[in-house]
């Protein structure tokens, strides 16, 4: 048995969720959106487990794609993280296991890991806190300890725990834990004392590893070599992918929270959600006396318990009655409340059909700044860009379009086929197919152009990158 000590927060921040569509897209999910506060739901979760008296500074694991967003938003609340990349998505088991491993190389091998879901929402940080340091307790005794949370409804979405005896250091063992159900049966579950399974946990990092040893040890194996081969990447961890990509796919719960006799549970009534659909959305806000819950630029008539949010264009709505509406620029979601589990399908169907708004927004972030599409046709994308002062493109060449660039704000610093030139305000410049280019911003403000790309194929994938300071391929 351990002294319970300081913790360390393990954020899964790699998550790429589509059942907040058309807001959360795999270009820009749900963890790194302002969806119930003015921070995002990244933001919060740190926010929850601050660097102090009680928690270590945070790790943080993410994929490739959001390692920017990652570094920058911690940033931005004063938070320096550890951010480990994984090479690829294996589920939640082979990203905690590695991140685990790391953790002992950090702050000692018999350190205690809190691990946290980035898109989740907790109403009351306070309650969550003593709820931690009872887990923290229970763990320090020898167990992986759960966060159950007491119901207010029978619902279908969430997994449930059974509790079994009570345990001395606070908590209880798990009986068992059970699937999501049907109506009926949660109605029976919630009767019964269950509690719903909010998969945020707390262990002592070497009972993990050796839990899953000896459930998963190929997994297991994988995972730890790893992060053993891990090495830096512009200040990022980044995973040994041969390694890693060995790891078959499953999540943590399959394989060991589900299948160890050292589960236990604590339970707490700390505002927790989530927020895994829009009817989950509109319940952690304030209703009006109609039941409606509006966001954004929104007017509506006759109308109750229904959930309207824009992010553009001003909707309005007459006679509404258990209807979701979320608007943003380029996409309007509409559906009855009760279908909101449905829009994951949805998705699937706009994936099938090679629909751009499935995946990307009309704004798409990158290490060195912003394009949002004004325009597309069939051979041209007419595109707004804006480079952060002194970021710069990777020097890249095109092979089936050319581009016309016209700066509306600062000054570029333009390179094409060896030659670099300064282009002002009002002023443009043409970079011809196949010609090997690079975009700077050498000021001390963002620099805002309008691109217009012409030809045959105008997709992103059309981008030979030669050199790029941000290590992408």
């Amino acid at each position: 048995m351990q002294a319970a000590g300081k913790i360390v927060p393990v954020v899964l921040a790699g998550g790429t969720g589509t059942r907040l569509w058309p807001l959360s897209r795999n270009s820009l999910p749900k963890q790194f959106l302002t969806l119930a506060s003015d921070k995002t739901l990244y933001q919060e979760t740190l926010l929850r487990v601050p660097p102090g008296a009680d928690f270590h500074p945070p790790v943080i694991i993410t994929n490739e794609d959001f390692r920017f967003f990652a570094r920058r938003q911690a940033s931005e609340i004063g938070i320096e993280a550890t951010v480990i990349l994984e090479p690829a998505r294996r589920d939640s088991a082979p990203a905690l296991l590695a991140a685990t491993a790391l953790v002992q190389k950090l702050y000692g091998v018999d350190s205690l890991i809190l691990a946290l879901a980035a898109d989740h929402v907790v109403l009351d940080p306070e309650a969550f806190r003593a709820a931690v340091k009872v887990a923290a307790e229970v763990a320090a005794a020898g167990r992986i300890v759960t966060f159950g949370i007491t119901p207010n409804a029978p619902r279908t979405s969430y997994g449930y725990i059974r509790r079994g005896a009570a345990l001395p250091e606070g908590g209880n063992v798990v009986d068992a834990f059970v699937e999501k159900p049907d109506h009926a049966t949660a109605a029976q579950y919630v009767a019964d004392g269950y509690l719903w399974n909010s998969g945020n946990f707390l262990f002592p990092a070497a009972l993990m590893i050796a839990e899953a040893e000896h459930f998963e040890p190929d997994l297991a194996r994988a995972a730890l070599h790893a992060a053993a081969g891990a090495s830096d990447d512009l200040g990022f961890l980044r995973l040994e992918p041969e390694a890693f990509n060995a790891a078959p796919a499953k999540s943590i719960d399959f394989a060991v929270l589900e299948r160890t006799s050292a589960a236990a549970v604590v339970a707490g009534d700390f505002g927790w959600s989530d927020i895994g659909s829009w009817d989950a959305m509109r319940e952690i806000k304030q209703a009006d006396a109609d039941g409606n819950v509006i966001q954004g630029s929104v007017a509506l008539l006759d109308s109750r318990d229904s959930y309207v949010r824009s992010e553009g264009p001003l909707v309005t709505g007459i006679g509404l009655d258990g209807i979701s509406v979320v608007a943003t620029e380029d996409a309007v979601l509409v559906m009855p409340s009760d279908r909101s589990q449905d829009v994951k399908l949805l998705v699937a169907s706009l994936k099938a059909a090679k629909h751009n708004a499935a995946d990307e927004h009309m704004k798409m972030h990158r290490p060195w700044g912003t394009y949002q599409t004004i325009c597309r046709g069939d051979r041209f994308h007419v595109k707004k860009i804006v480079v952060e002062p002194g970021a710069k493109l990777s020097l890249q060449k095109h092979h089936h379009r050319s581009e016309h660039w016209v700066v509306v704000r600062g000054t570029a610093e333009v390179t094409v086929d060896g030659k670099v030139f300064a282009v002002h305000e009002n002023e443009s410049t043409y970079i011809p197919l196949g010609g090997v280019h690079r975009l700077a911003n050498p000021g001390r403000i963002p620099l805002e152009l309008i691109e217009v790309q012409t030809g045959s194929y105008l997709g992103e994938d059309d981008i030979v990158r030669l050199e790029d300071i941000y290590n992408r391929s």
